[in-house]
């Protein structure tokens, strides 16, 4: 489960980086900029989504003090 929730940070950071990218480079006169912000918050829900399910499975333990 760490390890897909890593690769899911991996994932979401480097779309913002790619949107960053086509800004910078389109100077904000295509599409692209919005369809990586896009991507970007479908893997954040994507990702909340997961980690409630694997909390409410189980697959995710809770924490005691």
């Amino acid at each position: 489960m760490k390890l897909v929730v890593i690769a899911f940070l991996i994932v979401i950071v480097a779309s913002l980086a790619s949107a960053l990218i086509y800004l910078i480079r389109d100077k904000g006169q295509s599409e692209r900029t919005v369809k990586a912000l896009t991507v970007r918050v479908a893997l954040s829900v994507s990702l909340f989504l997961l980690l409630m399910i694997g909390y409410y499975f189980g697959i995710i333990p809770r924490q005691g003090f």
